[in-house]
């Protein structure tokens, strides 16, 4: 005798249901989550949260030090410390110090980023030429330049020279590579188009070599700032009249921490100010190089 199928309901199995058991069942899709966007702060909330953070440091170092349990002799104390920069300013020579680090590592900066930029250009001209001074501005770059600081004293003397050249010899091989780097990004299909329209060799670097350089170029500037300080503190280091670096090492024969901490501060706040100056060059200087792109693209 032959039974009926029968669904869970006790009705017959349609064609429907069979289709339903055969498929199995789709997992339910989750509800989408709404990210809430993110709110960034205001600059003067950030510069808040900084000098907050400052503040709560410097706090805690002097209750440290009175406490006991920061040693003084090691670390100073920020109360230490602003009497001896007090009188480093208004009595020592803080000016003069300054102004020599400053005024080394800005020709140096200058100096070296435009020495760089021409040995990478220059390197357009003649790729033969560029195949055989690339391995030694490579080898350059990966000595270490300290190495080269007794060297370049004797040389040049414990003046400022010696210290333009410490400069120098840390940013031009960046520059250097940066601006050769961008000669090889070139697109060779719009060397050989400006050549068939009867564009000689000067037009194709001018108009082109030239303007696609500019933003490598450009780029390394920010690393070479700090490059051209370090490079002037080094020599500082080893022998100089002046400067801050000299200032560092004496501070640190005498064992005067606090004065170890007034020049620490002091070349912070230098390095941030150079640093702040190249990024707004920066800018300025990318800013008029896409403007011109797009005046000349518009004029074509």
């Amino acid at each position: 005798m032959k039974m009926s199928a029968t669904t869970q309901s006790g009705g017959p199995v349609t064609a429907a249901d069979a289709k339903s058991e055969a498929t199995p069942a789709l997992p339910k899709r989750r509800a989408g989550v709404v990210l809430k966007a993110r709110r960034d702060w205001p600059p003067l909330a950030i510069h808040s949260a900084q000098l907050v953070i400052l503040a709560a440091i410097l706090a805690f170092w002097e209750f440290g030090v009175r406490a006991g349990f920061i040693n003084a002799f090691f670390w100073s104390s920020p109360s230490d410390i602003a009497r001896v920069a007090r009188i480093f300013v208004t009595e020592g020579t803080a000016l003069q110090d300054t102004w020599f680090t400053f005024r080394a590592t800005v020709i140096g900066f200058v100096a070296g980023s435009l020495l760089g930029a021409a040995i990478g250009l220059s390197l357009w001209w003649s790729k033969n030429a560029a195949r055989i001074v690339e391995p030694f501005i490579v080898v350059f770059n990966a000595i270490p330049k300290m190495a080269l600081g007794p060297l370049i004293i004797l040389i040049f003397g414990i003046g400022i020279s010696s210290k333009i050249a410490l400069a120098i010899a840390l940013t031009f091989v960046i520059t250097a590579l940066a601006a050769y780097s961008g000669v090889k990004s070139v697109d060779e299909d719009l060397v050989k188009l400006t050549y068939s329209l009867g564009g000689r060799r000067w037009d194709v670097f001018r108009k082109i070599i030239l303007p696609s350089s500019m933003p490598w170029i450009i780029s390394s500037l920010r690393i070479n700032i700090g490059l051209a300080l370090a490079g002037v503190l080094v020599g500082e280091f080893i022998s100089s009249q002046f400067g801050l670096g000299k200032v560092i090492m004496y501070a640190g024969a005498t064992y005067d921490m606090a004065l170890i901490w007034v020049g620490i501060t002091i070349l912070s706040v230098l390095s941030m100010a150079l640093y702040g100056v190249v990024v707004w060059m920066e800018r300025q200087l990318l800013k008029g190089f896409h403007s011109a792109e797009t005046s000349r693209d518009s004029t074509r």
